[in-house]
């Protein structure tokens, strides 16, 4: 029986939604139409390299845009880059990405997908490792690859240039990537691609290379980089400016109360699932300031949570965020460290020692910008005096509390 899918401009309506450009959208009208018609879903890729483990939201804007794809009935391929990972890709970068090895990547590979699972289907999307195929490649396959781009094209690429201007060297195989992603659409025969608006490059590289081959090119989708939590970076881990999506109902929460006024919209449109007529409510309730912006952020808190949990947890999430920011009282639930007042003599070796601090410098910082709090005194002095009791209660940052059980001494 022939597949039915929902009518163009229905199709339209949802891919639409929150994109920056579609590379061109009159192909894509030509490609549902024919699905339509055929009854043949679109393959629609997304590739993603392996190399961090943890995904955060700034990740789940392009997957979300998949599970777009997946509700309109057409099929999500996921494509692993366990050998591209290897390369590293060069979007982004100053300097020559570290090299990860096969094994590095599929272990992340893994747990990307699991991780992945959360906002697409899981259960209905193809997965596919590009080492299958790229690694049997032989170095004529390569050669001929190669053949079919230029170096001058290569160099039009911002950081290609920027660091060929500079002096910054660039390595042969950073050429080769995406060539190598390119391969890709090639092998899944793929009618869409989506990606960041930082990976437009690559994605372009991918249509051509497609024609090179006799393939129709793929649509190109490319989504926005999600700001992180301060309102001004991306969103990353090493910046700490993330929301990782795997974190506690209770970290998502707060982490999401945190960001700045005018992120509110921005986060609903690419990480949430609220409707269009929804969407509209919201952006007339900021422009025309008819709500408060902190109700809006307590709801939007409330469904990124409810997204990677459920509705329960995340009214038990809102609920301790009340209890601990608007009520200020102590939460119920406490971390239990167990630690020796021999070995805390100082502010710093404590927060070390109940791990709320990777290093000395790090839990200098935390003390001298008004962040630790032990038993309700506001900590600034790192040679601050210390008087440890059992079940002290130790707070550090916004949403880390320790109890502290003194051990007995022998």
């Amino acid at each position: 029986m022939k597949q039915k899918f929902p009518p163009l401009n229905e199709q339209l309506d949802l891919i639409q939604r929150g994109v920056v450009e579609i590379i061109p959208i009159e192909e894509l009208e030509i490609k549902i139409k024919r699905s339509n018609e055929t009854g043949i879903p679109l393959n629609v890729k997304l590739g993603a390299d392996p190399s961090k483990p943890d995904l955060h939201l700034g990740h789940t804007v392009v997957l979300k845009k998949l599970r777009h794809f997946q509700d309109l009935g057409h099929t999500a391929i996921l494509i692993i880059g366990d050998f591209t990972g290897m390369i590293g890709d060069p979007t982004g970068r100053s300097k020559t990405r570290p090299p990860l090895t096969l094994e590095e990547t599929r272990e992340y590979g893994n747990t990307y997908f699991e991780q992945a699972s959360k906002v697409i289907d899981g259960s209905k999307a193809k997965i596919f490792y590009n080492s299958e195929w790229l690694k049997k490649m032989t170095f004529e396959d390569v050669i001929k690859l190669a053949s079919k781009y230029t170096v001058a094209r290569m160099l039009e690429r911002d950081e290609f240039e920027k660091r060929y201007k500079s002096g910054e060297p660039i390595g042969i195989h950073e050429f080769l990537y995406p060539l190598a992603q390119a391969i890709d659409s090639v092998v899944i025969k793929a009618d869409v691609e989506l990606g960041g608006t930082d990976q437009k490059f690559n994605l372009l590289v991918g249509r051509d290379i497609q024609k090179e081959y006799g393939q129709e090119p793929q649509v190109i989708l490319t989504m926005p980089i999600l700001p992180g939590t301060d309102g001004i970076e991306k969103m990353s881990k090493s910046l700490d400016n993330y929301i990782g999506i795997t974190e506690s109902p209770k970290e998502i929460y707060g982490k999401t109360m945190s960001i700045p006024d005018e992120l509110i919209y921005i986060f609903f449109e690419l990480v949430t699932d609220v409707s269009r007529d929804e969407l509209r409510l919201i952006k007339q309730q900021l422009e025309e300031k008819l709500v408060n912006p902190r109700d809006l952020k307590r709801k939007l808190a409330r469904t990124i949570v409810a997204q990677f949990y459920s509705e329960e947890i995340a009214k038990d999430a809102e609920e301790n965020f009340d209890k601990i920011f608007v009520k200020k009282e102590i939460p119920d639930e406490l971390t239990e460290v167990v630690i020796s007042s021999e070995e805390n003599k100082s502010i710093i070796s404590l927060l070390r020692n109940v791990g709320a601090a990777q290093s000395n410098s790090e839990a200098r910082r935390l003390v001298e910008q008004g962040g630790v709090i032990l038993n309700g005194v506001k900590i600034f002095d790192i040679n601050f005096p210390l008087d440890l009791q059992n079940e002290s209660i130790l707070k550090v940052g916004k949403r880390k509390f320790y109890k502290l059980l003194i051990k007995e001494r022998r």
